[in-house]
């Protein structure tokens, strides 16, 4: 009898040791503002406190490469390549949907400009270089667009927006698929502007630019009191990222892998520069000085953000993950073991 007090004694010290325990992971900036609501949300309710680092997807897949954090934040999906070099098996688990925006500093302009994929291509190849140009003024024949020089502002670090961008202008304009990136890419040799940190320093110089434009997530736009565009999908209808049905209309547009890395850029239907933001980890949790506690932690934590968690999306902006995204994201996680062990 002792010994199962014992016992007894020793699971639940371990129990609250992990209750006061904490996670760490670090990457995409794209998603902070919602994982800095999500993480505080769950540490009122489960004790683990969840510690993210904005650094950027690059920084995240990095970090998650060198197993430097439990687990990795990026808006684009690790290449092929980058997964050869990893120790062992990454996977993706799709967090949430977000839509990049054009956002821009207009003096006297507070409408909804409409965009056409190749007028963004042009201003980002440094085509168009003032904002009452002719291809813009047509598209926003209602609105008075002055004769002022375009300020072109884009990240200036690795970056999973990055990513989510210059997939579409690829997808949509010929010479830049041509000249500067045939597809997703988290860096690009820039034909024209100035760079900031983050998505949060890209919206900070858009702000303080008259003239600028600039790539952001949604929220950074709104939060920062910005002014964003509508962007043209394939039916020829502009469409606005705040109506989030139109994301999760874009994912359901195309066929997602059970690895669930893919591209719902330039989608026919919905918003068509919409991207999933996706947690790296590891499938097998046991390497290095990792315990079976941490690697429970990381799995009930994922549990969690795939389903209560996701009741947090809506109010902030970001697109909750549904459908078959969601189902091969439970997929993933329950896949999760330490060293063969289920977790």
């Amino acid at each position: 009898m002792k010994k199962l007090v014992l016992v007894g004694m020793m699971a639940a010290a371990g129990v609250a040791a992990l209750a006061q325990g904490s996670l760490t992971g670090s990457g995409a900036s794209f998603p902070f503002l919602l994982y800095s609501e999500m993480f505080n949300v769950y540490k009122n309710q489960s004790g683990v406190a969840v510690n993210y680092q904005s650094i950027g997807s690059g920084g995240g897949q990095r970090a998650i490469i060198g197993r430097t954090v439990d687990f990795g934040g990026s808006d684009a999906p690790l290449t092929d390549a980058q997964l050869k070099t990893a120790p062992d098996k990454i996977v993706h688990i799709p967090m949430a949907l977000g839509a990049v925006v054009p956002t821009y500093n207009i003096p006297g302009v507070t409408t909804n400009l409409k965009f056409t994929g190749a007028v963004l291509a042009d201003i980002y190849l440094g085509k168009i270089k003032t904002w009452n140009t002719k291809a813009i003024q047509d598209l926003n024949k209602t609105t008075k667009l002055p004769n002022l020089p375009i300020t072109v502002v884009y990240r200036s670090d690795g970056s999973g927006t990055t990513s989510i961008w210059v997939d579409y202008l690829a997808k949509v304009s010929k010479e830049w698929r041509e000249t500067v990136s045939e597809g997703a890419v988290t860096s690009v040799k820039w034909p024209v502007g100035v760079g900031g940190p983050q998505n949060a320093g890209v919206a900070g110089l858009v702000k303080q630019t008259p003239g600028g434009i600039g790539y952001v997530e949604l929220l950074y736009a709104t939060s920062n009191k910005l002014e964003y565009g509508f962007v043209r999908n394939g039916t020829g209808k502009f469409v606005d990222a705040g109506n989030l049905k139109e994301l999760e209309i874009a994912s359901d547009s195309k066929v997602l892998p059970d690895d669930t890395r893919v591209s719902i850029t330039n989608s026919d239907i919905g918003y068509p520069v919409t991207g999933f933001t996706w947690l790296l980890a590891y499938e097998d949790q046991k390497y290095g000085n990792r315990s079976k506690a941490q690697a429970q932690a990381l799995v009930k934590m994922l549990e969690w953000a795939l389903t209560d968690g996701q009741k947090i999306h809506n109010k902030l902006g970001y697109g909750q993950i549904d459908g078959s995204a969601l189902v091969k994201a439970k997929r993933i996680v329950n896949g999760i073991n330490y060293g063969g062990e289920k977790l």
